[in-house]
């Protein structure tokens, strides 16, 4: 089958599409004739070498996180989906990556059912809003009328935040580029900043008011943003600094044990409950897909060197025919 793969560490040019064995479903796995994928921060760094501890240095190695697509079989055991269904998830974090791809062989709770009616090409750009779910009401317990911040409100996870911020009753403040600014608006910001006004140099940072729940998506400036909340207020952000690993992990690390207002970190690993849960937000309207531009799969390397140029709005979308 295709694949697009990697032989070294490198920019969006050392990225091909080559042959690799088609993988067969193991027991209590599906294998999913890829239809969709979406392109995320992690495979950026993860082509780039900069987590090379985490991902190793065997190669050739793969990218893609997520996708969408069809069953075209059952391993021993799996049970809730049947062949053919539509279907939408991630692969494990443990699992590296994989999906950029014809075919995936996935463990059969890291997936659900699409929504009757949803592209799926759309659809590729949803599965990382399991992200924004977790945020806002598991790990926040985001509540109507309270005033949230959304850092890099018009990418993947920050415009799904935007979303269901809205949906859920609080405040909207989204802050991200000027060209970006109606766009975040359309999805429920009732404020949109431009990050370029806000002073990171400052604690807390100038131009911005006190907010109940702060969502970070870049993981730089934490100590910053952290002194933006509110009495009682709360943190979550789903990244790190990658420039300085250690000393942000031990910020985050450390805000758990000094003063109240605790930032949360998580990476997201979704379930088979939370694409369920999901697709009901989607289908209650809570939730659409936002697709700045769809790449066929010979074209992934253009889908990374966009997403690393910044200014998404979104998400890419990578096409597997």
């Amino acid at each position: 089958m295709k694949a697009v793969l990697f032989d070294r560490f490198g920019g969006p040019e050392v990225l091909y599409v080559g042959r690799v064995p088609r993988p067969e479903p193991a027991p209590g796995e599906v294998l999913v004739r890829v239809r969709a994928f979406s392109v995320n921060g992690g495979e950026l760094a993860a082509r780039s070498g900069r987590v090379r501890l985490i991902t190793g240095r065997k190669f050739p190695q793969r990218v893609g996180l997520d996708f969408t697509g069809e069953v075209a079989a059952l391993g021993t055991g799996v049970t809730g989906v049947a062949v053919g269904d539509r279907v939408w998830g991630c692969v494990g974090r443990t699992s590296g990556f994989g999906t950029a791809a014809e075919y995936v062989a996935v463990r059969a709770e890291w997936l659900g059912r699409v929504p009757d009616g949803l592209d799926l090409v759309a659809a590729a750009a949803l599965p990382v809003a399991t992200t924004a779910v977790t945020a806002l009401r598991d790990k926040v317990a985001l509540r109507p009328g309270e005033r949230l911040l959304v850092r890099g409100a018009a990418g993947g996870v920050g415009n799904a935040a935007v979303q269901l911020g809205h949906a859920y009753g609080a405040e909207v403040t989204a802050l991200a580029r000027a060209a970006n600014l109606d766009f975040v608006r359309t999805l429920g910001a009732r404020h949109a900043v431009d990050h370029r006004t806000v002073d990171h140099r400052t604690v807390p940072p100038a131009g911005l008011e006190p907010f109940d729940v702060v969502l970070d998506t870049a993981g730089t400036d934490l100590r910053a943003f952290r002194r933006l909340l509110k009495p009682g207020g709360r943190m979550v952000t789903i990244a790190f600094d990658l420039t300085r690993p250690a000393a942000s992990l031990g910020y985050i690390a450390a805000s758990a044990v000094h003063g109240p207002r605790r930032v949360r970190f998580f990476s997201g690993n979704p379930k088979r409950a939370l694409f369920d849960d999901l697709a009901r937000q989607v289908a209650e309207g809570k939730l659409r897909p936002a697709v700045d531009t769809v790449f066929p799969l010979e074209e992934t390397a253009a889908a990374h060197r966009a997403l690393e140029a910044g200014g998404v709005r979104g998400k890419y979308v990578v096409r597997v025919d």
